[in-house]
């Protein structure tokens, strides 16, 4: 895991690459992949550069938490990258040539992922691979 149960690690580290883009300091592979990302989620940056990155955004009352947002983006495409599982590229890909945009292509895939990490947490169990690709694929069609 990239960056462990560290909540507050995880949230800072959105936070620092975010500074370190804005002032144009050096920054790592990984950095520039989080950058990218609230690069495209303008509506996040407030709280990416809060005092308090550490406060709770509640799906009961409406809220999405941007740093769950986000970190799918970059699961996603990490995903994509190595290619796991085998088909992801193909699926975005197609849904990306479809919409004619990649982000919105990657917000319809992420609500697969969501959906897969819901079902694994909830029975406590590694997440489905073949039926997260099964969803990917659905939404290909």
């Amino acid at each position: 895991m990239i960056f462990g149960q560290d909540r507050g690690a995880l949230r800072k580290m959105y936070s620092d690459a975010w500074k370190k883009r804005e002032t144009g300091e050096p920054m790592s592979a990984l950095e520039v992949q989080i950058a990218d990302v609230i690069a495209e989620h303008p509506e996040y940056l407030g709280a990416v550069t809060a005092d308090d990155v550490g406060r709770d955004y509640l799906p009961e009352a409406g809220e999405t938490n941007p740093f769950l947002h986000m970190g799918l983006h970059l699961s996603l495409r990490e995903q994509v990258a190595t290619n796991r599982p085998a088909g992801i590229q193909a699926v975005l890909a197609t849904l990306a040539e479809r919409a004619g945009d990649r982000h919105d292509a990657e917000h319809r895939m992420i609500e697969c992922l969501a959906e897969t990490l819901w079902e694994a947490q909830s029975q406590n169990s590694a997440p489905d691979e073949q039926r997260y690709l099964e969803r990917l694929k659905k939404l290909a069609r």
